[in-house]
């Protein structure tokens, strides 16, 4: 009942808090104003998100407080970079030096205070050692999420719907391994993540900006090296965390390496703005915000059931992962099937 309370009162403080920001941000004409790349016609608040952050890191905060469970204080120093650098961005338009920077230091912090990936679960070949190199992996998958999320915030809702689904996903894994209290961060987070999606739904009144979008995935790049640290009632689950991590995600990830790779083969200045990511693809052949948008949700809720289905069941089988396998196929054949009619 207490928890119920909590998720409660982070919906609602969103809610209302975003709402409030919008007004201030129109007074102080704070507009995403659209040019040749974007997907909405008319100026629209930016940095909502900044709602988001607040609630979730003061929840953070008081956990971190009040709480018997050891959580991390490195997660939250570079949850705070993360979100301050992105914030002058949104307002200013920081150098992407400087963001990636800042990115790289917030990793940095987070692998000092919580350890890294020393060891992996790969379906087929079993767990994997990583030694030293995991610093390096650790670091990349930090700092990479941090902006593949930034970069699919692209549409109305489709990175507050993300946030939602794996916020659930990560507080019910959190209750299932042991972790309860990192399990109640992640429920504040979705639901504080749900009271900002009414806002940002399709057409938006209101976007996440880039410290929204970052913040969440930083938070979701440092789950799995938090998550990692409770082991009471499920041992032997660190291994398998990382592949937790990336299924939850997937679709994010699928899209930002799928997109990447593709410019990379065409030769194409890969750092340069674009409109080449699969779900801005399927909007410029004509599906709405609404339904890219709660597709991809619908593919990662349905990949996060999955993993709490191998953790309800004691363990991974490779053969469940063929699921999410077609499902990135038909996202594929979904992809170039609309892809000739906007090249």
């Amino acid at each position: 009942m207490f928890e119920v309370l909590i998720y409660s009162t982070a919906f609602l403080l969103t809610y209302m808090g975003v709402e409030q920001f919008r007004r201030w941000s129109q007074r102080r004409n704070v507009l995403d104003v659209p040019n040749e790349r974007s997907s909405h016609i008319k100026p629209t608040p930016r940095g909502g998100g900044l709602i988001i952050v607040v609630i979730s890191l003061t929840a953070y905060t008081i956990l971190l407080i009040v709480s018997n469970e050891l959580i991390s204080w490195g997660y939250l120093i570079g949850a705070v970079m993360i979100s301050l650098i992105s914030w002058l961005d949104d307002l200013y338009k920081i150098p992407s030096v400087w963001r990636f920077l800042v990115h790289t230091a917030a990793a940095v912090v987070l692998i000092f205070n919580q350890g890294f990936w020393n060891e992996i679960h790969l379906p087929i070949f079993g767990i994997v050692e990583t030694g030293i190199a995991g610093v390096l992996v650790t670091l990349l998958w930090i700092v990479w999420l941090t902006n593949a999320y930034n970069f699919m915030d692209g549409i109305d809702g489709i990175a507050a719907l993300q946030a939602v689904t794996a916020g659930i996903g990560w507080c019910i894994i959190g209750k299932m391994i042991g972790s309860d209290t990192a399990a109640v961060y992640a429920g504040v987070l979705a639901f504080s993540s749900l009271g900002f999606l009414i806002h940002n739904w399709q057409p938006a009144r209101v976007f996440m900006g880039d410290v929204g979008s970052a913040f969440l995935g930083y938070t979701f790049a440092a789950f799995p090296l938090i998550f990692r640290s409770y082991e009471p009632e499920k041992s032997g689950i660190s291994p398998i965390i990382p592949l937790i991590a990336l299924l939850i995600v997937w679709l994010f990830i699928f899209d930002t390496v799928y997109t990447f790779v593709i410019r990379l083969l065409k030769k194409q200045k890969v750092w340069n703005a674009h409109r080449e990511h699969i779900y801005q693809k399927l909007i410029i052949a004509g599906y709405s915000h609404r339904f890219v948008a709660g597709m991809y949700g619908l593919l990662s809720a349905l990949a996060t059931a999955i993993v709490i289905f191998w953790l309800k069941f004691d363990g991974i089988n490779v053969i469940l992962l063929v699921p999410v396998l077609v499902i990135e196929v038909a996202i594929i054949f979904l992809f170039h099937s609309n892809i000739k009619n906007v090249d």
